[in-house]
């Protein structure tokens, strides 16, 4: 029974930082979108190019 316990344990962690890397990334996925908005409105190319390649890592 000890066994099934930290078993469940293990995978209730992994599943928690699985959501947490989850929320983590879709909040810099967004504060990503908004600079690359204002990149764009600022005719910032160089920010653009910058802010689109880490959304692609991000995506």
């Amino acid at each position: 029974m000890d066994k099934l316990k930290v078993t469940y344990e293990v995978m209730l962690g992994l599943s928690a930082e699985m959501i947490w890397d989850e929320a983590l990334r879709k909040y810099r996925s967004e504060e990503v979108y908004k600079k690359i908005d204002k990149a764009l409105a600022n005719r910032d190319k160089v920010a653009f190019t910058e802010l689109t390649e880490e959304l692609k890592t991000l995506i």
